[in-house]
């Protein structure tokens, strides 16, 4: 059995380089040398499945973050319901998990066959589309069907993202996305049809009016090392000229230290930042604006933060953080 962490409130490590003060970074190192303790392994991200954590087709599970759970059963075909940190915990300890409702086949069917008659580009439109199904259905189980160049380009990254999005604005902790998911599922009877306007001003719904950007965040939920990879062509030999952060689990961190990568990024002025993201770091106070591709973090920076947010595609973010585009 293998029990992993969710994020920190702060990088490990590098705390002080991102403003987090003495006080707060002692609070939470005391909170994981509890957890580590019990044995498990402080991983704290919330990609598990990135960096050793991999669940297998069927596999039982007891996780608690949102994103991770709905990626988990939607994506590997495990299963686990979206536990409390209490309940998790419990199952870290013991071993064991109550047999119900996304354990069982007749709880994980799904209830709408959402269909869009719109293209999906990019990974921030993946998300925005889990915005508005989510706005629509709720924590109902929806069964998705996209047009196949959309479908074709639901890669890790779109499906990391979309999965972080329903679980976000609708609460849901599965989805099927047919021709893509491992599990099949009959169609149920209930259909929505999605049409492009729709998509468009969920999307827009995410934007703040005349948001004033002051602060790039990217990697809510974790970067992926192909993530990573567009992020360092993107800035190679140039400058950030807004605060940029890079959200990674530390291991993936390992990987691209040793492919360089990290002393690129770094030499360009963006800040990596493992164990955390900004959703649980304490920024509330300290930025004007955000600019990220994660429908995910425009939730939260407006919810928990008070920030104003741009969504954008990562590549448009980058291009913000250089100063090369306008919002």
């Amino acid at each position: 059995m293998l029990a992993t962490l969710n994020p920190a409130g702060m990088d490990i490590e590098r705390y002080r380089e991102l403003g987090i003060d003495e006080g707060f970074a002692a609070k939470q190192r005391a909170v994981l040398d509890a957890f580590t303790r019990m044995g498990i392994a402080p991983t704290c991200t919330c990609t598990p499945y990135l960096c050793g954590n991999l669940p297998r087709l069927g596999e039982h599970l007891a996780w608690s973050e949102s994103s991770a759970v709905c990626f988990a059963n939607s994506v590997l075909g495990a299963r686990s319901n979206r536990e409390g940190g209490p309940s998790a915990l419990a199952a870290a300890l013991t071993g064991r998990t109550p047999e119900y409702g996304l354990h069982l086949e007749a709880g994980r069917c799904p209830e709408v066959a959402v269909e869009l008659e719109a293209e999906l580009d990019d990974e921030s439109d993946f998300g925005a589309l889990g915005a508005l199904v989510g706005e629509r259905i709720g924590p109902r189980r929806p069964l998705l069907r996209l047009r196949d160049a959309s479908a074709g380009r639901a890669g890790i990254d779109a499906l990391k993202s979309l999965a972080a999005s329903l679980a976000t604005y609708g609460g849901t902790a599965i989805f099927a996305l047919e021709g893509v998911t491992p599990e099949r599922f009959a169609a149920p009877a209930e259909r929505l049809v999605l049409g492009a306007d729709e998509l468009a001003a969920a999307r827009a719904r995410l934007d703040s009016p005349a948001a004033s950007v002051d602060f790039v965040s990217l990697g809510c939920p974790h970067l992926s090392l192909d993530e990573l990879r567009r992020i360092v062509a993107l800035l190679a030999g140039k400058r950030v000229v807004l605060e940029t952060w890079l959200h990674l689990a530390r291991p993936l961190k390992t990987v691209a230290d040793g492919l360089g990568w990290s002393a690129a990024l770094e030499a360009s002025g963006a800040r990596l930042a493992c164990d955390t993201c900004m959703v649980v770091a304490p920024i509330r106070g300290r930025f004007r604006g955000l600019a990220t591709s994660s429908a995910k973090a425009a939730y939260y920076a407006r919810a928990k933060h008070g920030l104003p947010v741009l969504l954008r595609s990562l590549e448009e973010c980058v291009r913000l953080a250089l100063g090369e585009a306008r919002p």
